[in-house]
């Protein structure tokens, strides 16, 4: 650091010195000449590196040209397949996150793949999961007593310990008001190709792993029409009302 009088000195001192007149935060400080204002000064060039850092990872255009371009060519596979792949913006935790790719020397889906398993408040992601693997084989590392690991199987105990003909997987239903939120049940001896057709799909699939004898909020389609039905209509009511009506509209 050098000391000015005035901006002639400044100047004078800029031209002999060769400097800016900005400190050189890199700088070698000997540790007998290291003071409370360089650990200052070194707080916040780590600061200032580390906003650098997170301007540039949010900045789209550093990632739009190949990013979109590995993106249309996802949904175009998928598209072909009839599954309605969307992504979200980059900066968004499943999009960060999103490991699915599409093999072409293989012409198959590698998934990414989030498992919930609700009733033991467990979730775990596969990678790379072919498209062509059933969703039951795909389980058996998580519930199977046999294939599982121990620590996952003690974890999922109250799944290990069910029939697996009582186990339920089911997919979100994705565009549906949050006041309306279904499922879909998914056939667990087909792959994901199979049941991901015809469906809409945000990044990867999410798959509820669930047992149907414990009571859940989740409302599967085909099942809410039947619950609407037991539900006690207030048909008689509205007929009645009908009819006063009518009878008002002739008297008048």
């Amino acid at each position: 650091m050098k000391y000015s009088c005035s901006l002639t000195c400044v100047k004078q001192h800029k031209t002999a010195f060769s400097c800016n007149g900005i400190r050189e935060k890199t700088a070698f400080v000997s540790i007998n000449e290291f003071s409370d204002l360089n650990l200052l000064s070194d707080y916040r060039f780590l600061e200032d590196a580390g906003r650098m850092a997170d301007i540039a990872a949010r900045d789209d255009t550093s990632h739009k040209p190949k990013t979109n371009k590995f993106i249309n060519f996802l949904k175009n596979r998928a598209r072909r397949h009839n599954i309605h792949l969307q992504t979200l913006p980059i900066g968004f935790t499943k999009r960060r996150e999103n490991s699915t790719y599409f093999h072409n020397k293989e012409q198959k889906f590698y998934w990414h793949l989030k498992l919930i398993f609700p009733h033991s408040h467990a979730e775990f992601t596969e990678k790379r999961v072919p498209d062509d693997k059933p969703l039951c084989n795909i389980l058996k590392s998580y519930i199977d007593p046999q294939e599982s690991d121990p620590v996952i199987c003690q974890r999922l105990k109250i799944y290990t310990m069910s029939p697996q003909s009582d186990i339920q997987i089911l997919m979100k239903v994705e565009n549906r008001p949050h006041n309306s939120i279904r499922y879909e049940a998914l056939d667990a001896s087909r792959g994901l190709l199979d049941n991901l057709r015809g469906k809409m799909i945000i990044e990867y699939p999410s798959l509820h792993v669930v047992l149907p004898k414990f009571k859940t909020d989740m409302v599967i389609i085909g099942q809410d029409t039947k619950k609407d039905a037991n539900k006690p209509s207030n048909n008689l009511m509205s007929e009645s009302s009908s009819e006063e009506e009518g009878e008002i509209r002739d008297s008048s």
